[in-house]
């Protein structure tokens, strides 16, 4: 979509809102003038000035459209509208950070090739590593992979829901050599904010930029319980 009058709805809504004030504060002044030398016997039409009134009003209702004008274009641009259309989908995102909700956060990481050899660490918005994994025998395979960690950090306390942890991969190949590696996270959105210019989605109570998306599919229904038999 194209968006390039956003600047000219900006000037010509700046310009007009100060020759707007201007012009009011014209009016008033010579409004009060008038009645304070107006003829008692032949005093002014209030028509007259009642219906310059409600013109510079509707000027002003003009600018105020002009301005949620603008904050569409802008909103549609950044990724707002889009993004709220993803509410309720399930969407995978590329980020290493996962929120720890209900005593567990859970990733997929990705890796290009087989690898001899993966550790996963699990660290805090300090930088501190928490916990250290290593992956399963089919974990060192190239594809996706989930891991899903239990909140517990190495000496086996559990820790508060709410703090954001990272999932570090290392990965090496039979010579000792790099193995690249990608993190996502899963789950539905459920919300979408934005910060400093961004906008982001919730995650399973994780925030994320929206245009880290890289799969989108709708939500599995639930299977209903299975009746008993009479």
């Amino acid at each position: 979509m194209a968006v390039g009058g956003v600047s000219g709805i900006t000037d010509t809504s700046a310009i007009g809102r100060t020759r707007l004030a201007e012009s009011f504060d014209t009016f008033l002044a010579l409004l009060t003038t008038q009645l304070k030398n107006q003829d008692p016997l032949s005093p002014l039409d209030s028509n007259q000035f009642t219906q310059q009134i409600v013109q510079m009003t509707g000027v002003e209702q003009q600018l105020l459209t002009n301005d949620l004008l603008k904050s569409l274009v802008s909103n549609t641009s950044n990724g707002v509208s889009t993004a709220v259309s993803l509410i309720g989908k399930e969407v995978r995102a590329a980020t290493v950070d996962a929120k720890l909700k209900d005593g567990q956060a859970a990733w997929i990481y990705t890796l290009p090739r087989d690898a001899n050899d993966v550790k996963l660490e699990v660290v805090d918005s300090n930088g501190k590593t928490v916990r250290t994994l290593s992956a399963a025998e089919d974990g060192r395979k190239a594809g996706d992979h989930k891991v899903t960690w239990d909140g517990k950090d190495a000496n086996g306390v559990k820790l508060p829901d709410g703090g954001v942890y990272s999932l570090k991969v290392s990965a090496k190949d039979s010579d000792f050599a790099t193995v690249p590696s990608t993190v996502s996270i899963e789950g539905i959105v459920t919300g979408v904010e934005q910060s400093n210019g961004e906008t982001l989605i919730t995650v399973n109570g994780t925030p994320v930029l929206w245009n880290h998306i890289t799969t989108i599919k709708q939500p599995q229904p639930a299977t209903p319980p299975s009746e008993d038999a009479a």
